[in-house]
């Protein structure tokens, strides 16, 4: 909304006016605010057009601006006026406006349109002595270039009152901000390191100072225990208070790490620190309807939202320094808004953002306050558990269309219009055509005449959803659209990282896809929006490959010994078990359950087994139960479990005493990642495979396509990701310093040089073992100190 550097604020006349003047209903029916970036992009040309079509008079794109010096700090408001028509007689301001409107339905034009208008006509007034000034309202329909204006004329001194109230209701909220930022710095310049600091911690901490302050990426592989958190934040908060940066995004991908990292700021909050901190929590989550509607016939908080929200962000900044889902859910309630717009509004006015990976890198979720095309700030994002944003990256930035949901589009508008009847019956034919020639995962080249068919049914969808607001399949006809612009954006960048296939999925549906191979260059071109990245996980290794998929081979990275002693944990390799496909046979689902019942036989306790896919784990559970029914309690994770159950499993193991208890998990899933069992609630963890992903299509092209770019294919593709699994389900086991407990590795492919070059430093102390002496191996590690 608004940049700072040396008590000087500048904004924006369009973010001043869309601040302070907005008003009205929240209604999701309108695809305007979605289209705003398209109709720049495309805007721009015909903004040039219109204005070169002008007479000699006219002046285009004249920068205007208008200083207000205060106190102890100055305001400027800046932008820069589409046309000055001054024909020596009279001066008029031109505002041009391109929509995806059809110029019949445009009757007046928009307040806001008006309004920035009206600040480009004082800011040209206090340069120039003058009685009144014009102003001209331009508005052109993208598609057809049709044209339709409306002209207005004002007395200067209504122009000047009107503008100097404006600036008014805008100081309140710098002079806010002016006086924290005092408080703020203050209080972090006060702020010490809140703990005595473990081994290499400070040195950790130092170098994402340093990383900071060169505005650099830097990659940190730091196992369990060295204080990750507390390490990446402290730093980072002194350098807000130092402004070398704005504001601190913390990034992860689950929900249980934003909580460490929100509780953290509590921590420092306690020790002085006047920093504000919110969590955005997702839509889904965050609304106080069943499933989310946000227009004013299905919502009454959506009615009229935009009339109360600055009131309700001012009264909630104005009171609170640690936003939280509940506290959002007290203020929105207090001033009837709808509580997942009100974050992120309020997210605007915090030091620090605590969020999922989307909001900052989804290019369809994305915070648009601060990653829209030409904005970016002095941001810092520290990218928790960062193993997982490689797989996420793929997922934003790849693209998918089905044939069959272009017919269901035409069949839910019912003939309701025939261009997009005709444009959508275009695009079947060339979907079609390659169907024809798609026998299984075929790599295509998009043809010219399926993206201008894609582009002129997006043309066409857009000015249905606008003149049809409200039809029982309108969502049909919104996915559709969304899915269909979501493709044509990905298209248009980072070409060389793509592959585009065609293929059938499980119930013989065709698609094609625009399937991003390496992440780096997508998410990069995100990074560069702000100063400084800090990417930090348990898992990095090998680092180049996390270099390769994330950042550049020139980042900074270092590696943070890990705290613990490691006498207290035991690690055992199996050299006569494997899950190879040639192995999933009877004789081997035998072998492990033996071996499973001679580890976990050893000590009385909590055990958990992780292995590589579900069918896996029902054979040898089957086989397990029915040798040691008996003899142990089990519980198994189930697909698609709800987060109840989550947690009642995970209760099973703080809860259960004298008697062991044993959980059979998938490796990958939500049990290897992420949970925190402590001492006596977890003393051991097995994990049956190398992690490796399933072979599929899919897969097979990542491996081709970086075979041909000079990467070890298979490992970028298979290993690699497969080993992060594993790293990520052992890191189960010691969660603090008083932990103990056993990890075995039941494969024999983990003595393999390629797999042991990828273990961790402190796993060189691993044992060998074999079905006949496992079971003393794991007795051993019981009866020797400091373990008893």
């Amino acid at each position: 909304m608004y940049s700072y550097k040396d008590n000087v604020y500048r904004v924006s006349v369009r973010n001043l006016i869309e601040f302070v003047l907005r008003s009205g209903d929240l209604d999701n029916r309108s695809t305007g605010d979605v289209l705003q970036t398209d109709a720049m992009l495309e805007g721009s040309r015909l903004h040039r057009k219109i204005q070169k079509s002008m007479p000699s008079d006219y002046k285009a794109e004249v920068g205007l601006d208008v200083t207000f010096e205060y106190e102890d700090y100055t305001l400027v408001i800046e932008g820069r006026a589409d046309g000055i028509i001054d024909n020596g007689n009279t001066v008029v301001i031109d505002e041009i406006k391109t929509m995806y409107c059809s110029m019949e339905h445009i009757l007046e034009p928009e307040p806001l349109h008006v309004a920035q208008a009206m600040c480009y006509a004082y800011m040209y007034l206090k340069r120039h002595d003058m009685a009144k000034i014009g102003i001209q309202m331009t508005y052109c329909d993208i598609d057809t270039e049709d044209i339709k204006r409306f002209n207005y004329e004002y007395e200067a001194t209504y122009v000047e009152q009107w503008f100097e109230d404006l600036v008014e209701k805008y100081n309140k909220w710098i002079a806010f901000v002016q006086k924290e930022r005092g408080i703020r710095d203050e209080s972090i310049l006060k702020l010490s390191f809140p703990f005595e600091y473990r081994e290499g911690q400070k040195e950790l901490a130092v170098s994402v100072y340093r990383t900071i302050n060169r505005g650099k990426r830097l990659f940190i592989e730091a196992p369990t225990g060295v204080g990750k958190t507390i390490s990446t934040l402290y730093p980072s908060i002194k350098s807000v208070g130092e402004h070398l940066s704005d504001k601190i995004f913390y990034l992860t991908a689950k929900t249980i790490t934003r909580t460490v990292a929100f509780e953290t700021f509590s921590m420092l909050k306690k020790r002085g620190l006047h920093f504000r901190t919110m969590i955005i929590t997702a839509k889904d989550k965050a609304c106080i309807l069943d499933k989310p509607d946000c227009n004013p016939d299905m919502c009454e908080r959506a009615k009229g939202h935009f009339d109360r929200i600055n009131d309700a962000i001012f009264d909630l900044i104005s009171h609170e320094l640690l936003i939280d889902r509940d506290t959002v859910f007290k203020y929105a309630l207090k001033h009837n808004v709808c509580p997942f717009e009100m974050s992120l509004d309020v997210s605007y006015w915090c030091d620090c953002i605590i969020c999922d990976y989307n909001y900052v890198f989804d290019p369809n979720v994305a915070l648009k306050r601060y990653f829209s095309e030409n904005s970016g700030g002095d941001y810092i994002f520290l990218v928790d558990e960062a193993h997982n944003l490689i797989d996420r990256g793929r997922e934003m930035y790849s693209a998918v269309l089905y044939k069959d949901d272009f017919l269901a589009a035409k069949k839910a508008q019912n003939k309701r219009s025939r261009r997009l009847d005709k444009a959508i019956n275009r695009c079947n034919r060339e979907l079609l055509e390659i169907k024809k020639e798609t026998e299984k995962c075929t790599v295509i080249t998009l043809p010219s005449s399926l993206m201008n068919a894609f582009g002129k049914c997006y043309d066409e969808l857009v000015k249905f959803l606008e003149e049809n607001k409200k039809f029982d399949e309108r969502d049909r006809i919104l996915q559709l659209f969304f899915d269909l612009r979501h493709f044509l954006h990905m298209c248009e960048s980072h070409e060389e990282d793509y592959i585009t296939y065609a293929d059938f999925d499980g119930e013989n549906k065709f698609f094609i896809k625009h399937f991003l191979v390496n992440t780096s260059g997508c998410l990069k071109e995100r990074m560069d929006k702000g100063r400084s990245t800090i990417l930090f996980s348990a898992t990095l290794l090998p680092m180049t490959y996390y270099k390769d998929m994330l950042g550049e081979k020139e980042d900074y990275a270092i590696y943070a010994k890990s705290v613990f002693d490691n006498s207290r944990r035991a690690l055992l390799i199996s050299k006569d078990v494997s899950s190879k496909y040639t192995r999933r046979n009877q004789a081997e689902f035998n072998k492990i359950a033996r071996y499973i019942d001679s580890v976990v036989s050893a000590k009385v306790g909590n055990y958990m087994v992780f292995f590589p896919s579900y069918r896996y784990m029902y054979d040898v559970c089957e086989i397990f139960n029915a040798m040691f029914e008996q003899k142990y309690e089990c519980v198994m994770q189930e697909s698609g479990m709800s987060e109840e159950d989550k947690e009642l499993f995970l209760d099973r193991f703080r809860q259960n005493v004298g008697r062991t208890l044993i959980g059979f998990s998938v490796i990958g899933g939500v049990f290897s990642e992420g949970i925190d069992l402590k001492e006596e609630a977890l003393i051991g963890v097995l994990i049956v495979g190398t992690g490796l992903p399933q072979i599929c299509s899919e897969r097979e092209l990542l491996r081709k396509k970086f075979d041909d770019e000079g990467y070890k294919g298979y490992e970028y593709s298979y290993v690699f990701p497969g080993m992060n699994k594993v790293l990520q389900a052992a890191g189960r086991l010691i969660r603090t310093e008083n932990d103990s407990g056993v990890l075995a590795l039941m494969d024999e492919r983990f003595l393999e040089s390629s797999y042991r070059k990828l273990f961790p430093r402190e796993w060189d102390d691993f044992k060998v073992v074999n079905e006949e002496n496992v079971g003393e191996a794991s007795r051993q590690f019981w009866e020797k100190p400091p373990c008893i």
